[in-house]
């Protein structure tokens, strides 16, 4: 371990992270208009399948490379490279450095338009809890097209949130990101449950449950593995390091294939109830809208029309910014941790120059809807077409190539060392890794590929 790196204080604290990362805005906001756009049934089904033959895969991966090298991800890719040096295919394996850095990149504009939709979020709360408290009128389309219209609001309003991320990243991990999560996970699941249930009574209830869980397999597009493919990354926070940097924070004692497989029975859990939350909301009255407005178009509408909607608004959004919180806390952190260790910073000054340089990425989005607003790539808005590049482009290409780092440049030895079970279940554990480097070599990468290949068929087929 690096001097001075920090652990997880207990075992809960990283599952509470890492299930904090998992439940962000990506279940939440992305999830239920990905899946209105893919048919719903058939591709929460298609989803749920890829979490665990492709998702829990390369989450083992990622956290044993993290504890194996106690790095970073740019860190980490040195590590195993210094072991490769006198490789005969050097030159070939050297290159796989630019993973690292493109890891860390990716994190950095992930966390940017993250920051956005963040404060899109806050603009919500502020305007509910105002016509709760002081009385104030609510109007669900005028606030929207306040928020729209007005690029420098949603500059403020991105930058208070990176505000709050970089105050808690700046305290250590046992001090600032474990006890910050300790608080606020609690708190999210009770509020979770309580708008469930005022959710499933609404009328729209059945209806919206017959979309989101009856698969309709004809739904199905040509993008839709791709697009699955890429949301279990990104609810996984696979392919941008940050499993690599919670897994240099683990115990030795920790076991990674168990911490691996309830983070992604979590995530699957999550994402489901997500839905199940969401869709009687945004199905009030008509059919589900789509794209990144969805959820803010339809669920304010709601709250004017119904019993105690204010009060009901506002806990959704008080839930809402906490998953965006605690996604965006292990994206700053991610970044954080790389930028000490490459750039030798520290931890105060790595947390201000990380979220200053997210700050100057966020103004391109956050002014894509006004000041911008005539910039459209393949007939989307630029937020829209950055967030399918990340997640549907992006991290597959990422979580291909940490796959292949994975199998060929971490040693036998050191993957073996993280399956280790007490000398009675020795047996069971070498199935067990068998049974994962089976599924690294031959489901993980040629199912990314034919995703990627699907989509670029697409491309061509518009």
């Amino acid at each position: 371990m690096g001097a001075g790196r920090g652990t997880w204080g207990t075992r809960l604290g990283f599952y509470l992270a890492a299930i904090g990362s998992a439940f962000g805005l990506g279940n939440i906001w992305r999830f239920p208009y990905i899946v209105s756009e893919n048919g719903g049934g058939a591709f929460v089904l298609l989803y749920v399948f890829l979490v665990f033959i492709l998702g829990m895969p390369l989450l083992v991966g990622e956290l044993i490379l993290g504890r194996t090298t106690r790095s970073g991800v740019m860190r980490a890719i040195d590590i195993v490279l210094e072991d490769h040096k006198n490789s005969p295919n050097q030159s070939r394996v050297s290159k796989m450095k630019w993973l690292g850095i493109g890891s860390v990149v990716l994190c950095l504009i992930v966390l940017a338009y993250y920051a956005v939709i963040s404060g899109w979020v806050l603009h919500y709360l502020t305007q509910l809890s105002m016509a709760l408290i002081v009385n104030v009128s609510f109007e669900a389309d005028q606030s929207l097209k306040l928020l729209l219209e007005n690029g420098w609001l949603q500059v403020l309003l991105t930058s208070v949130h990176l505000l709050v991320v970089i105050v808690i990243v700046a305290k250590d991990v046992e001090e600032g990101i474990e006890k910050a999560v300790g608080y606020m996970m609690p708190l999210f699941v009770i509020l979770l449950i309580g708008l469930a249930i005022k959710s499933l009574s609404l009328e729209s209830a059945p209806n919206a449950l017959r979309f989101f869980l009856y698969p309709d397999f004809s739904s199905l597009t040509l993008e839709s593995l791709g697009q699955a493919v890429g949301h279990v990354f990104f609810t996984l926070s696979i392919g941008f390091g940050m499993m690599v940097t919670f897994g240099s924070y683990l115990s030795d004692r920790a076991y990674i294939p168990i911490a691996g497989f309830r983070v992604a029975t979590m995530d699957s859990f999550i994402s489901i109830f997500a839905g199940v939350l969401i869709f009687p909301l945004v199905m009030v009255g008509t059919a589900p809208v789509s794209g990144p407005e969805m959820l803010f178009r339809s669920v304010p509408k709601l709250f004017q029309t119904i019993s105690n909607g204010y009060l009901f608004g506002v806990g959704f959004f008080v839930c809402l910014y906490l998953a965006a919180l605690g996604a965006s806390i292990g994206l700053l952190e991610t970044i954080v941790s790389n930028a000490r260790e490459s750039l030798g910073f520290r931890r105060v000054r790595a947390v201000w120059v990380s979220g200053g340089a997210c700050f100057i990425l966020a103004l391109l989005p956050a002014l894509s809807t006004s000041v911008f607003q005539e910039i459209h790539i393949g007939g989307q808005g630029f937020l829209e077409f950055l967030d399918g590049l990340l997640i549907n482009w992006g991290l597959p290409v990422a979580a291909l190539i940490t796959s292949q780092v994975v199998l060929y440049l971490v040693s036998d030895a050191q993957k073996k060392q993280a399956f280790e079970l007490n000398s009675e279940e020795h047996h069971s554990s070498e199935k067990i890794y068998g049974h994962w480097i089976f599924a690294l070599r031959w489901l993980v990468s040629p199912v990314i590929l034919l995703a990627l290949v699907l989509q670029v068929f697409a491309i061509f087929k518009r």
